[in-house]
């Protein structure tokens, strides 16, 4: 077995070889499922960070790894450790993606809509955008099965991830016209950039960007956004993280250096701490900011959060937190300060156990409850990212026009929070730090 990625849906460059004194995994070339087990099993008694809190277990027990981790997990707090399949894990770091290319929510009158759609995907090529209403799929109500939580029913309307398979879908367009398209599933790269723009206040212009993911591909379209913001000469940044879930730390840190900037937080200045178990205390590290020819150098940042922003997303907005104001909008975030190490397995497997915990320069962290917003917002899928109208953008602007939050004003709608399905693997949406 060959270590050779750190994860922490933030990634992290950290050296990943074993001390001489401790207990080797097995290593075979004709991997069965009882190698890859026993290799976890040790890997968790030396690396997990919760090590002396996990219930005891007879590896023989556990036909596989997937089940030996189940078994093995300090589930109190550990909601992350994950095995992945190899080919599935490089293939969704890479961006790669197999599907319509949608994210599906409920919104306040109880209808499905596109909440998030890739750029290319096939449905975004046939005009589908984000707030269109999905009245039927292949004749099924998706509005009353997702509302009903009901995992099975979903899969079985749409279908494996497979290309090539054909969905007919009912939408109802924002002009209130009815149109049926017909999208078959394929194969392509996503854009963790969802968008990015440039909103004209009477505070300034403002940056304005829509990120779903800490993936290898981002770094380059990280660059192409803060290059339009520099260009613009962008004075304050809405940082839209709603459905990000993480990804690797190498992105994170960049992403913050982008917008702290080479004055504000030098390279030689903390954006995170990693600290591991007592048996890798060797191990422990700090991630700095980076220079960048792309600087923002911002004194405050508004953040669009939901109960999807984690890890990778939370470690940004912890890390840049001793540097400026922070201001968040949406719901409480997901609540991940740990990261885990990656290991390749034959492959066949990657294990992903929580190695670490991370902190900002001021040592803070411990958000296992979430960062709560600074004005509690619904995720308004009824309107575009970039539609005004849309509540949390919105809010966003009213702060940087106004300085202050609103207030909340008798009558006005109560907070929701609905389901939303995704396309993704279930260990994506978990909240991902990663270490590389």
């Amino acid at each position: 077995m060959r270590k050779s990625i750190l994860l922490i849906f933030i990634i992290l460059a950290l050296v990943t070889s074993c001390k001489k004194d401790e207990e080797t995994p097995p290593v075979n070339n004709g991997l069965t499922d009882a190698m890859a087990r026993d290799s976890l099993y040790y890997l968790m008694r030396q690396w997990y960070y919760w090590y002396d809190l996990m219930p005891a277990v007879t590896k023989e027990d556990y036909g596989n790894p997937y089940e030996l981790l189940e078994a093995m997990r300090y589930k109190p707090t550990d909601k992350w450790s994950f095995v992945a399949d190899y080919n599935e894990f490089i293939a969704e770091m890479q961006g790669e993606f197999v599907g319509h290319g949608i994210r599906i929510g409920i919104d306040d009158s109880l209808k499905a809509r596109i909440s998030m759609i890739y750029s290319r995907s096939p449905l975004y090529a046939s005009g589908v955008r984000r707030g269109w209403i999905i009245k039927s799929i292949n004749g099924s109500d998706i509005a009353q099965i997702i509302i009903d939580r009901d995992t099975e029913a979903y899969n079985s309307v749409l279908g494996a991830s497979t290309e090539g398979i054909t969905n007919k879908f009912v939408f109802i367009k924002p002009d209130r016209t009815e149109i049926e398209i017909s999208s078959t599933k394929t194969k392509f790269t996503i854009n963790s950039v969802l968008l990015y723009d440039t909103l004209h206040l009477s505070s300034g212009v403002t940056g304005h960007l829509v990120f779903e993911s800490f993936i290898q591909p981002s770094s380059d379209e990280l660059a192409e956004a803060f290059n339009f913001f520099k260009a613009n000469d962008v004075k304050d940044l809405v940082l839209d993280l709603r459905y990000n879930s993480g990804g690797y730390l190498y992105v994170a840190q960049a992403l913050a250096s982008y917008i702290a900037g080479n004055g504000l937080a030098p390279s030689s200045t903390i954006f995170a701490k990693l600290t591991y178990n007592d048996k890798n205390q060797e191990q422990n590290s700090s991630f700095t900011f980076k220079s960048t020819s792309s600087p923002l150098s911002l004194t405050r940042l508004v953040v669009i959060t939901s109960r999807l922003t984690a890890s990778a997303s939370e470690a940004v907005m912890n890390g840049l937190k001793p540097f400026m104001e922070i201001v968040s909008i949406g719901d409480t975030t997901y609540g991940k300060p740990v990261g885990m190490n990656g290991w390749e397995v034959g492959e066949k497997y990657f294990f992903w156990p929580i190695t670490f915990k991370m902190v900002n320069k001021n040592n803070e962290g411990d958000y296992f409850g979430g960062i709560a917003p600074g004005k509690t917002v619904s995720d308004d899928i009824s309107h575009d990212f970039s539609d005004r109208k849309e509540l949390c953008l919105k809010e966003a602007i009213h702060f940087l026009e106004t300085g202050t939050l609103s207030s909340v004003k008798k009558g006005s709608s109560s907070f929701y929070r609905y389901p939303q399905y995704s396309e993704k693997p279930e260990w994506v949406n978990n909240g991902l730090s990663l270490i590389r």
